[in-house]
């Protein structure tokens, strides 16, 4: 084990930083083991609360751990990225990536159309839309809620099918013959509502990704306004730029 070196003029807390990412990056601690408490920190280590969440909040920020209140701190799994380039499935994004993917229906309704999402949708405020809620999980693990509103004239019945189990995107093709051709998505960091953070295992308040999307037809039809809620500590969005 490394100690901290009282001669160094390195600040203490970047010390115990250091010390503990060598720790996860030679995998003495696995993805989803739980750090020690600070107490045992400060006593292993011979320093103060504060030089320890110091240490702790350099970590978390560089999505290393999470913290879960109540429970403790735990090394992160590997942050999973999303190509900006494509329209990619999460089932088929998190298979490609080597997790098992998996949903939970949230919620399922019809529902009349607000005037925002009316608006993005290019269909009359009040007219009925499919609203589907789902909790997008790799490996067992919360990644993202999402909330799909779908214009129901276009894809009567969709509701229906089991979406635990099987995609959207698979359904909406396969009985309706909608086919994504490109979709417009604007993307900012939020603060995770209680109810969101609830369903992530996130604490309110905590940084998460959100998207709106507006997904089209191959007939250049607007049929999808989709919510995303990202976890911000599991998730990355990126893209290649050329000059």
């Amino acid at each position: 084990m490394r100690r901290i070196d009282r001669t160094s003029k390195l600040p203490l807390y970047q010390q115990l930083y250091e010390i503990l990412r060598e720790s996860i990056a030679h995998g003495e601690w696995q993805p989803g083991d739980m750090i020690p408490p600070e107490p045992e920190l400060i006593e292993r280590y011979q320093v103060s609360r504060t030089t320890v969440r110091q240490m702790l909040d350099i970590l978390v920020n560089e999505g290393l751990i999470y913290r879960q209140q109540g429970r403790g701190t735990f090394v992160a799994h590997p942050t999973v990225e999303q190509t900006l380039v494509h329209i990619v499935s999460f089932t088929d994004d998190m298979r490609q990536r080597g997790f098992k993917p998996g949903t939970e229906i949230l919620s399922s309704e019809l529902t009349p159309a607000p005037k925002d999402i009316a608006r993005k949708l290019d269909v009359e405020p009040g007219e009925e839309l499919a609203r589907l809620a789902r909790l997008r999980l790799a490996d067992g693990e919360p990644m993202s809620v999402e909330e799909s509103y779908l214009v129901h004239r276009y894809c009567p019945g969709v509701l229906e099918g089991d979406y635990a189990s099987s995609p959207l995107r698979e359904a909406l093709e396969g009985n309706y013959g909608i086919r994504w051709s490109h979709a417009k998505q604007t993307i900012r960091a939020i603060q995770a509502h209680p109810d969101i953070a609830r369903a992530l295992s996130v604490a309110p308040g905590a940084a998460l990704l959100y998207i709106e999307r507006v997904s089209y037809s191959q007939q250049n039809i607007p049929v999808e306004f989709l919510r995303i809620h990202y976890r911000g500590d599991r998730y990355a969005l990126y893209n290649e730029l050329q000059a």
